[in-house]
């Protein structure tokens, strides 16, 4: 459709859209107080999601600007963690603003904050609560982390003189697809922002196509990341106690520990002839689901399958010792990837082996964990065919491969170290993209 015609019609459109947005609010409410029965944080200020605080509108600091950074969850915050620490360094003075979605991101996002930023809930999209949002904070630029472009969110800001920029900006084919099926909403969303700056080529072709003005392609800054380096002492520490190969299922999605167990069965019996058997049967697994609500139902379900489950909680030095019966272990704690990744030798990576595109790979490679991926890497495609292409990781069809391309990496010491150095060269080998970001965002303080 000319362009023309969709800036007639733009207003009108997004006056309906906000009036829908308006509507679903009760919708919303029950829905985060549904949530909160099982992540407490849901209940938190609830009222912030309408841009309604408690306490007066802060007042403006030439000294100190307020950046206001969005990271909707766990893996946007973790990212947008690495981008305050570089703003920080460049302009130590800076305030930041952090906003999420999801409780996970509102947990992660209280080890980042200091003395005089501030942290609440994005508000909802619809009118009255961004425009209150926007006036009780007056932040001078905000930073939308990888995906998270609103309709109503972009048309406040504009209104309200704020620049709005997407940074480590990601596009998969599925997502253009849904938004060009919505483009009177997406296309001046997206054309909008103030600028973008995309994590790959191809993401920026992608965003062109929906008129968004990108400007660079720096990489993922989730490269810029570096693992806690306690968490990942501990991890190694426990790998040389256990003096057993240790095979970890990484960011489990629902569907993926059922067939994982199942599998891990079929190979028990099926292989006992093959060579590599003492290594299947002398393995330890480990599963670590990727969303905190899930704990307790992967917990019974590693039971119903026959097996012994230990969880995170009852984890000690006795680890060193196998469990007198079939065990499988229960990675559910909060933040600790860098010291699960620490202590696999090889890891699955969940998500990959159903078609939900898969999750981060970069922090199992900046632990030196080999990574053993499904056929479904959509939403990190580039940092998943590099990971391949240099031997950071291995691509198989499905978990039944993939568990035997784990045991064959366990019986050549050889092949297994070689795979961890290139996994720890792949992740060092991409960094950058921070400090270019950072440089640019305090430009547009100005």
């Amino acid at each position: 459709m000319p362009d023309v015609i969709l800036r007639l019609l733009s207003p009108f459109v997004l006056a309906v859209y906000g009036g829908v947005m308006g509507l679903l609010r009760p919708w919303v409410w029950r829905k985060l107080r549904r949530r909160a029965r099982q992540e407490a944080w849901y209940a938190h200020d609830i009222s912030a999601r309408w841009g309604r605080y408690g306490d007066a509108p802060l007042v403006p600091r030439a000294d100190a600007p307020l950046v206001w950074i969005h990271a909707v969850s766990l893996g946007e915050t973790r990212v947008a963690a690495v981008l305050i620490a570089a703003l920080r360094q460049q302009h130590p003075t800076l305030r930041i603003l952090l906003t999420h979605s999801t409780a996970t991101g509102w947990a992660e996002g209280q080890q980042h904050l200091r003395e005089g930023d501030v942290q609440t809930w994005l508000p909802w999209d619809d009118p009255w609560s961004v425009r209150r949002f926007l006036r009780h904070f007056q932040p001078r630029l905000s930073v939308l982390m990888e995906t998270e472009v609103w309709p109503q969110l972009v048309s406040q800001c504009q209104r309200a003189g704020v620049p709005l920029v997407l940074a480590n900006a990601r596009l998969n084919e599925g997502s253009l697809r849904q938004a060009e099926r919505l483009w009177w909403l997406s296309r001046p969303a997206y054309a909008g922002l103030t600028a973008v700056w995309a994590q790959t080529e191809d993401d920026a072709q992608r965003l062109r196509r929906l008129g968004a003005k990108v400007e660079a392609v720096w990489g993922n800054l989730k490269f810029d990341a570096q693992p806690n380096a306690e968490q990942c002492a501990n991890g190694h520490a426990m790998r040389l106690r256990l003096a057993r190969p240790l095979v970890l299922l990484a960011s489990a999605r629902e569907g993926e520990e059922l067939e994982f167990l199942i599998k891990i069965k079929a190979l028990l019996l099926e292989n006992k002839a093959q060579a590599d058997h003492k290594y299947i049967a002398n393995c330890q697994y480990l599963i670590v689901p990727r969303h905190p609500q899930r704990f307790d139902e992967v917990a019974q379900l590693i039971a119903t399958q026959g097996w012994r489950c230990r969880r995170r909680a009852d984890w000690g030095r006795e680890l060193q010792n196998a469990d007198d019966e079939p065990t499988i272990w229960l990675g559910d704690s909060l933040g600790e990837m860098a010291f699960y990744y620490s202590m696999a030798d090889v890891a699955l990576l969940g998500g990959s082996f159903a078609p939900l595109g898969g999750q981060n790979l970069i922090e199992a490679a900046a632990c030196a964990c080999p990574l053993v991926l499904g056929p479904h890497t959509f939403n990190f495609a580039q940092a998943a065919e590099q990971a391949v292409a240099t031997g950071a990781a291995l691509r198989v069809p499905d978990l039944s491969a993939a568990l035997q391309a784990a045991h064959h990496l366990l019986a050549d010491p050889s092949t297994l170290s070689h795979a961890r150095a290139q996994a720890l060269h792949f992740a060092r080998s991409q960094q950058g993209g921070t400090e270019a970001t950072a440089q640019q965002v305090l430009a547009l303080c100005q």
